[in-house]
């Protein structure tokens, strides 16, 4: 996680020190902090202090609800931004769904840069600088704007019974014979047809308008499944074009060939691996970011 990263451990507190941090200021385009709110400014490093020293200084904060509203100095990590948007609940059946994927920190983190990108341009316009407010909650709600649209269906907003939470049988995982698992997200009508077809079943292409949830018309998919092993269903629906996976752990995902074609993954001599930026500039594919460099100053 800090791969191309420069450290420097400051006492803050420090009054030599904060001079030195003032002197930094003074010179850097992007601050971005991560402290409750209210600790920069206890500290004399809130916004208004740093732009006396650096007008065009482009601050972000950082915090898990934002600056502002009731629950800004409430303690709280990943597992409880997304219980509060919502997130959980409609994903939870018999028991509370838990993702190990971090959808909060992470989303808030590429919020937090597509802003700061975007106030930099600004920038170029009126050498202004500007304080961004960016709370790790609030970026779980743009995640889900199709449910967001539906949220007051009570019947969709239930677990198992909406479009995307299981309630339709064209976009569900399903088990396979030999106990692994494939995804089906046919939800076009094309992309519901070709499967039907490949099935063999004919008879299900109009189903797919049967009312939510869908539950005998998911059974008989799900029996079908059970029937044919992975490679039976790699076999039959990948050349069908319709919206077909198999279900991979982390370990056959890293090595998938996508992701080799695409370079997101670094391997280093020493074993580690590295996630890179998803994305190809100019055909250039994601170019591994160095270890991190502890600066000489640094204690």
């Amino acid at each position: 996680m800090n791969a191309g990263k420069r450290t420097r451990r400051m006492d803050l507190k420090d009054a030599r020190v904060r001079g030195e941090f003032l002197d930094l200021v003074k010179d850097a385009d992007v601050l971005v902090e991560s402290f409750r709110p209210g600790v920069m400014a206890r500290l004399g490093l809130d916004y208004a202090t740093l732009t006396d020293q650096n007008s065009a200084l482009i601050y972000c904060s950082v915090s898990g609800f934002g600056a502002i509203g009731p629950l800004a100095q409430k303690a709280a990590h990943d597992l409880n931004y997304l219980s509060l948007a919502g997130a959980i609940s409609s994903s939870a059946r018999t028991e509370p769904a838990m993702f190990e994927t971090l959808f909060a920190d992470n989303a808030g983190a590429l919020f937090a840069a597509l802003t700061i990108v975007a106030a930099l341009h600004s920038r170029t316009r009126d050498a202004r600088g500007c304080h961004i407010d960016l709370a790790l909650a609030d970026a779980v709600m743009p995640l889900q704007l199709f449910q967001v649209a539906t949220a007051d269906d009570a019947q969709s907003a239930r677990s198992g019974r909406g479009h995307l939470n299981g309630g339709s049988a064209s976009y569900r995982v399903y088990a396979t014979a030999d106990e692994r698992r494939v995804s089906l997200a046919a939800v076009e009508p094309r992309f519901w047809k070709a499967f039907c077809e490949a099935a063999g079943r004919p008879d299900w292409i109009p189903r797919r308008a049967e009312p939510l949830p869908q539950t005998h018309l998911i059974e008989e998919v799900a029996a079908m499944f059970w029937s044919l092993s992975l490679t039976d269903c790699e076999r039959r629906f990948e050349p069908a074009d319709c919206c077909f996976t198999p279900v991979l752990d982390l370990r056959d995902a890293v090595n998938s060939p996508h992701v080799r074609a695409r370079g997101l993954i670094r391997r280093s001599t020493d074993g580690t691996i590295q996630p890179l930026y998803p994305a190809i500039i100019d055909c250039a594919t994601p170019a591994p970011r160095p270890a991190m460099k502890e600066d000489e100053r640094a204690p």
